[in-house]
């Protein structure tokens, strides 16, 4: 309780007091909502069963803090961290792991958690309070996929997908040459591979990003109107052989590789969106991987 007989000095300094307090940027801090929140929000929304068996989880920092700003990437690289940090983004949405492999478990390399290049990396994300959340599986699970949504905004697709399966299209007629260099530059991407003719005539095809896997990839294949494979990754004693094979033997087959970070890159932009939708409390920002590939001219 302020006292009638309280000096104009006090007066004023409570009047500035209560200005603070009702600041914008106060009220802001108050709400700020946890990265578990955030976590909690996108189970909600995402409109997917949450599995039990999932690699969609917290890889590094604490779920409690507050966050500052959510950086969407498709692979949280040490360049898309020092990013994200200089811009004050706290909470890292990943497509990709984090830690070099699926499960985020670096048993694999050779000296485990004593590798240099994988302590240097835990130890900037610790030192910059940096929490790291992948978001994979249910991303994909969406109907329709998201990455798969992304990607086909970001090519100019959508009028040309099947309604009856979201992976094919048919578009009006190119050839494998042309087509390879449309979806380069519309990706951007430096260093796009190509197996087929270069003149064969291309109508209809499939698009799978990522790395879908060999029995996925040669199903589409199989498929006897599909042409054409745009992919992600692939091994190249699987998926590349039999396709140079089926080629050899006179079908109409042919791959365009486009690289995994290009391949889904626009699916996370897509998640950027959507994300945004939904959550208002902090900057939501999408925070592109580098691809890292590059091709010498000859």
């Amino acid at each position: 309780m302020i006292s009638n007989t309280a000096s104009p000095a006090k007066l004023l300094l409570f009047a500035l007091s209560v200005a603070e307090l009702l600041s914008p940027a106060v009220w802001a801090q108050s709400k700020r909502i946890t990265a578990q929140q955030v976590v909690e929000r996108i189970q909600g929304q995402v409109k997917v069963p949450w599995k039990s068996e999932t690699v969609d989880t917290f890889k590094s920092g604490d779920p409690k803090i507050p966050v500052t700003g959510i950086a969407v990437t498709m692979m949280a690289t040490l360049d898309v961290l020092q990013r994200a940090a200089a811009s004050g983004h706290n909470l890292v949405i990943t497509h990709e792991p984090t830690f070099y492999s699926h499960e985020d478990d670096p048993k694999e390399l050779p000296q485990h958690e004593n590798d240099a290049v994988l302590a240097a990396k835990r130890r900037f994300i610790a030192e910059h309070g940096l929490v790291i959340w992948r978001f994979h599986d249910h991303w994909h699970d969406r109907k329709p996929d998201g990455i798969e949504i992304g990607m086909v905004h970001a090519l100019g697709w959508d009028k040309y997908q099947d309604p009856r399966n979201q992976y094919v299209f048919s578009i009006p007629e190119s050839t494998l040459k042309d087509l390879a260099t449309e979806i380069a530059h519309k990706l951007q991407i430096k260093t796009l591979r190509v197996v087929g003719d270069p003149n064969a005539k291309i109508r209809r095809l499939a698009l799978s990003p990522g790395a879908s896997g060999f029995a996925n990839e040669t199903g589409a294949l199989e498929m006897s109107d599909i042409q054409l494979l745009v992919l992600g990754e692939t091994r190249e004693w699987e998926t590349v052989e039999y396709a140079a094979d089926a080629i050899t033997e006179g079908k109409q087959k042919a791959l365009i590789i486009l690289g995994h970070i290009p391949s889904e890159q626009s699916g996370m932009e897509e998640c950027t969106r959507w994300l945004k939708t939904f959550i208002n409390e902090v900057p939501v920002d999408f925070v592109p991987a580098r691809d890292p590939f590059w091709a010498p001219q000859l």
